[in-house]
């Protein structure tokens, strides 16, 4: 491949990761015009249109995204490959994307944002807080947060927390009124607080298991919502039963005894959080180090 070729295509690629030829430009140091002359020469020496431009936005045609997808792994491979090559005296640097749920966000990552930093002061941390599984490769971000049982496939995962802990609970003020359910069966009587799925927008059944029994509900009541942040403060106000993840605003709650659990002989015991990756040889720097920030580990380790 000539020198050209290779230019063509490190700028077709700027162009379609940041959706824009001004930031693809100042990404490649270029003008605007010299870029969109770039991409002119590529698409009349591949005789096929690449891109679909407006005055406002650029997406890829179809034969575009299929180059896209071709070629980018082959880039990130030559980026990686280099990066290892000059080692761990190099300064790490760079924009890393994580995709991740906003229990995660709040609980792992917030916490050691400063550290990272204080790691890889040249990396720019690009978070997107996002509960709807949207897909990491299309969505271009280099490592999603997600529960264990709901990794996309053929990804590498690094576990991040041990399992997590459905728990039923209610506030003191709606059980003096309605009483305790029993049995899974006894909340079709009960006011619940629906959990919609983000994404699919399906309601969520509720899965108890015990010693010996595994029972699923369908469950209704005054609050539907896809957020912890809704859900937990409707229970605190005696709107119905939550069943949800043991985070911290559950068990401050619990302790205090704004919440008591309902149900205890009955729970499940969902996978903990991962991170995950696409399935590469050389991972990215940027990553290794957010990946060892996020276990407490040097990055040597």
């Amino acid at each position: 491949m000539r020198g050209s070729e290779f230019a063509e295509l490190k700028a077709f690629l700027a162009v379609v990761e940041r959706a824009s030829f001004a930031r693809a430009a100042d990404h490649l140091g270029v003008s605007r015009s010299a870029l969109s002359q770039i991409i002119r020469q590529l698409e009349s020496r591949l005789d096929v249109r690449l891109l679909n431009r407006t005055t406002r936005s650029v997406a890829p045609t179809q034969a575009g995204q299929r180059l896209y997808e071709r070629i980018a792994p082959l880039f990130g491979e030559m980026n990686d490959a280099v990066a290892e090559a000059v080692g761990s005296a190099a300064r790490v640097s760079g924009t890393l994307r994580i995709n991740t749920l906003s229990m995660a966000a709040k609980k792992i990552i917030a916490p050691r944002l400063g550290r990272f930093h204080a790691m890889c002061p040249d990396v720019v941390l690009d978070i997107v807080i996002d509960d709807g599984l949207s897909d990491i490769v299309s969505g271009r971000f280099d490592a999603g947060i997600r529960v264990g049982g709901r990794l996309q496939d053929d990804m590498i995962a690094v576990r991040l927390t041990a399992d997590i802990k459905l728990l039923a609970v209610a506030s003191p003020d709606y059980l003096d009124r309605f009483g305790a359910p029993q049995t899974p069966a006894d909340l079709q009587h009960h006011a619940c607080i629906n959990w919609r799925f983000p994404g699919s927008g399906k309601i969520a059944e509720w899965e108890f298991e015990n010693a010996s029994e595994r029972m699923t509900v369908m469950v209704a009541g005054p609050i539907v919502s896809n957020h912890q942040d809704i859900s937990v403060p409707a229970a605190l106000q005696g709107l119905g039963i939550v069943y949800a993840y043991n985070d911290d605003g559950i068990s401050a709650a619990l302790e205090s005894g704004a919440l008591k659990r309902v149900l205890v002989d009955w729970s499940l015991t969902m996978p903990g959080l991962y991170l995950y990756y696409t399935s590469r040889r050389h991972v990215p720097p940027a990553l290794r180090a957010f990946i060892a920030c996020l276990l407490d580990r040097d990055m040597a380790n």
